[in-house]
């Protein structure tokens, strides 16, 4: 899909920037967008994310992660952007953004999806896990950022309901996509999520990236 957003970027810095960027997404079978890279460069990314114990999150909010918003005021929150831009089959865009028609490929579970009422988008670093790996000390306008994430094309993923609800907040020592093909795949993302965002990784997760990454 070749549209250009203008969105808000969380820079590593703290800083947030406004930029304007291509979307572009896809995901079956093969996808542009997807980190790239061997064995060594996973290895490298995850040595490099800092490593601290997760913080409590008794206090954690869901709804200071405010999401889906409709950064661009084209009357299509998040949701429905990331669906737009994942589809396979374009659907029909109707009042209020409704979707009708099109087709998704959820790539944790290698699974066709017709009906974009069967898909959920996952944050690939669930908000609960970022709260507890450095996103707690966030600005609210930060943690917006985060939970509507556009500019970078790893960090939202349409998939189906059961592989995304399987999924929870359970960070890849807890939890791997069912596809083994796709745990390459899903650690760089995961890496690279938490790389942009400057999230730790707690000592289990770090070992289990680097398990993935030196079989990749």
């Amino acid at each position: 899909m070749n549209r250009h957003r203008c969105g808000v970027l969380l820079a590593v810095t703290g800083v947030l920037l406004a930029a304007c960027t291509p979307a572009l997404r896809g995901a079956e079978p093969l996808d542009e967008h997807k980190p790239t890279g061997g064995a060594g460069d996973l290895v490298a990314t995850v040595k490099k994310l800092p490593v601290r114990p997760e913080t409590d999150t008794d206090t954690y909010d869901r709804k200071a992660f405010r999401h889906w918003t409709d950064a661009d005021h084209d009357g299509c929150d998040t949701r429905a952007e990331v669906l737009l831009e994942e589809a396979k089959l374009r659907p029909g865009r109707g009042a209020d953004c409704r979707l009708t028609g099109g087709s998704w490929w959820s790539y944790y579970d290698h699974r066709r999806i017709t009906d974009a009422g069967d898909l959920d988008i996952d944050h690939m670093v669930p908000i609960a896990e970022a709260a507890k790996s450095g996103a707690s000390d966030w600005t609210q306008d930060q943690r917006e950022a985060y939970a509507n994430d556009l500019d970078h094309p790893h960090s939202l993923v349409a998939v189906t309901l059961h592989s995304n609800r399987s999924k929870q907040d359970k960070d890849p020592a807890q939890w791997l996509p069912p596809v083994r093909a796709e745990h390459c795949r899903y650690a760089r993302e995961w890496a690279e999520t938490k790389k942009i965002y400057r999230l730790a990784v707690d000592r289990a997760e770090r070992a289990a990236l680097l398990k993935i990454a030196r079989n990749c």
